[in-house]
């Protein structure tokens, strides 16, 4: 099942560590754990599974991103054991700029910079961000600084300059001091697995659509999207 192991043994890296990248970057994702074989999978925007990386050095996948590459990638050892999800998001607007967030969640009680960069100026002043569609700041040294992070500062943000923004990413807040009873671990797996038939569902629903074009596109779009608060939602089910 593709569901994020919080208590699993393997674990999935990205350099440089965020969730946003530009065109043409140079990305790698490390699988890292006890073990002697590596796959990276990934689930593709476009609803497609591909079941290894490709271009996997070692335990390591490095990718010259495209737009392709955009997507909800995890590690699988070679016995079975999965690594938590992590989004990827490949800017296709070489003007736009992108958002600088961590890839994996962020602890409670521990701080954070987000900020907003272009491809060819890395750091920018001016910027608005905004957490779930609401501006939150019009920082003139264009970074969000959260110095103690509570789970009221999950959700999407994204940032804006000059008028163009970024996409938006999903910032995960992980609770600590808490731990996951049999009966909550239950009831997460029972939630996963209905929300994975869910997503079945739709994409049979989308596969047999006669409409092929713009119908298609946008459904294919909403399964991605959809899929993404699956992992989340997953991911927070056991963590309470």
């Amino acid at each position: 099942m593709l569901f994020p192991d919080v208590h699993s043994a393997a674990s999935l890296t990205v350099s440089p560590d965020r969730v946003q990248h530009f065109t043409s970057d140079s990305v790698s994702l490390t699988c890292e754990g006890n073990f002697t074989e590596w796959r990276v999978r990934k689930f593709s925007e476009d609803g497609r599974l591909y079941s290894d990386c490709g271009r996997m050095t070692g335990s390591t996948c490095n990718i010259n991103t495209s737009e392709s590459d955009t997507g909800v990638y995890w590690c699988e050892s070679g016995s079975g054991e999965f690594s938590s999800a992590v989004n990827i998001t490949v800017q296709n607007d070489g003007n736009g700029p992108i958002l600088v967030s961590p890839v994996h969640p962020v602890t409670e009680g521990a701080s954070v910079s987000l900020s907003c960069s272009l491809k060819t100026q890395k750091i920018l002043s001016n910027v608005f961000f905004y957490h779930n569609d609401k501006l939150i700041q019009n920082d003139p040294r264009g970074e969000l600084n959260i110095s103690a992070v509570s789970k009221s500062d999950e959700g999407f943000y994204k940032c804006q300059y000059s008028g163009r923004e970024s996409a938006q990413s999903w910032m995960s807040v992980k609770v600590t001091g808490r731990s996951s009873s049999p009966v909550w671990l239950m009831v997460g797996l029972v939630c996963g697995v209905s929300l994975i038939i869910i997503l079945l569902l739709l994409l049979y629903r989308c596969r047999q659509s006669k409409c092929k074009s713009l119908f298609f596109s946008c459904c294919i779009r909403e399964l991605f999207t959809t899929y993404t608060l699956i992992i989340h939602t997953y991911t927070c089910i056991l963590i309470s």
